[in-house]
């Protein structure tokens, strides 16, 4: 097996349910020992929710390979003392409490770190660790919404265009936590010490919008809000759009370039619509209704095939399990079977997208299944093991 890039690098995991969870799974399918810290009371919440298979949790399943289950009670001094202890021999830890929960317990940064100078602490919050709104309750979509990027997709006139995933959890804190994470790594080998990684997932879901608000930053007063539907690439333009085929299927037109949308109108025989694709307003309106109509003619197998060979930059919108069985995807390895003899079965794994070397495929963890290992790897004696229930 090839050396994978973060083998060696130690990881203490105190997050919940998804933007933690599945930025430290990317450390773990990178090569990182990464050890899942749970209460002993149910441990991580994604444990129970469904769809379960075996009355196992599919989602925490599909989360939490390659990772090392540890139970303590932070409540008591003993799990508190343990995790103090612990955090002597690992690189990084990551939390998802609501900012000050740590501090409470004893175990905020400050207290960590004087147990190890060279500790990342990497907190993920929904809106950072400082602030009115610092202690604020939240999901995906509150984040998103005070991004400003829920209000910013959707139909000109219309509601905003609701989200089918978790920007917030993952393109706002799990990725950003992972290039704070590797950040403070890098300095650190010049500094010798850690550093405390803030990510905020409403901060970390306005990166999606950084062009367009950097841009009305620039025009100032000379400038306009931003719009709904009304803007170049969330809906003003007829040569970047979703048009549905006559079977009730959707194109994903992303024919920005010229050459590209005057390859599609040559297609459709309609290069009358070349110049009014870039307008916006009536202009964008009238061409949109009209390459709406069109596409409304045909089912999708036909535009497939009439497109099938150039490079127009159009796609048709998979929808279930299509997917998996798309070809780039599968050619790309995306998808491995595995044996899990945990559990007595094979199941199929959805590989992380940064792939550098050979992933491991380890079955998640029961909840504490690894306790006592990692525990005694610490050095803690039995008579000590037995003090903490285990």
């Amino acid at each position: 097996m090839n050396s994978l890039p973060l083998s060696g690098l130690k990881v203490l995991d105190l997050s919940r349910l998804l933007p933690g969870p599945y930025a430290t799974l990317v450390l773990a399918d990178l090569g990182a020992t990464v050890d899942k810290v749970e209460d002993p009371d149910g441990g991580d919440y994604i444990r129970q929710m469904p769809p379960l298979r075996d009355d196992e949790s599919a989602l925490f399943y599909g989360l939490n390979r390659n990772k090392r289950s540890l139970t303590l009670n932070l409540k008591t001094p003993q799990g508190r003392d343990a995790l103090k202890r612990l955090v002597r021999g690992y690189d990084v830890l990551v939390e998802s409490f609501r900012p000050g929960v740590m501090d409470k317990l004893g175990l905020g940064e400050a207290a960590l770190r004087a147990e190890n100078p060279r500790l990342i602490y990497c907190a993920i919050s929904g809106y950072g660790q400082t602030g009115p709104d610092r202690l604020k309750a939240g999901h995906d979509i509150n984040y998103v919404a005070r991004a400003g990027v829920l209000g910013y997709g959707g139909a000109a006139g219309g509601a905003p265009a609701f989200p089918g995933v978790q920007i917030g959890d993952i393109g706002g804190g799990s990725l950003f936590a992972l290039v704070g994470i590797l950040a403070a790594l890098h300095e650190r080998e010049r500094t010798g010490q850690g550093r405390f990684v803030d990510v905020s997932m409403t901060e970390g879901s306005m990166a999606f919008l950084h062009m367009h608000l950097a841009a009305r930053l620039v025009m100032g007063e000379q400038g306009q809000p931003l719009q709904r539907g009304r803007e170049g690439l969330n809906g003003g333009y007829a040569c970047y759009g979703l048009y549905r085929t006559k079977d009730d299927r959707w194109l994903a037109v992303g024919s920005l370039e010229p050459k590209f949308f005057a390859g599609l109108c040559e297609r459709l025989g309609r290069m009358d619509l070349l110049e009014s694709g870039y307008e916006l307003g009536q202009g964008a309106e009238r061409a949109k209704a009209e390459l709406a109509r069109l596409f409304a003619e045909h089912p999708l197998a036909h535009w497939q095939q009439l497109l099938a060979g150039t490079d127009l930059c159009i796609e048709p919108v998979l929808e279930g399990d299509e997917v998996l069985a798309d070809p780039q995807h599968r050619a790309r390895g995306l998808f491995v079977e595995a044996e899990d003899p945990q559990r007595g079965r094979k199941v199929t794994h959805l590989l992380t997208p940064l792939r550098m070397g050979d992933t491991p495929l380890r079955p998640p963890p029961a909840l504490g299944q690894h306790s006592r290992e990692i525990l005694s790897q610490a050095g803690f004696t039995a008579e000590e093991l037995a003090q903490l229930g285990l």
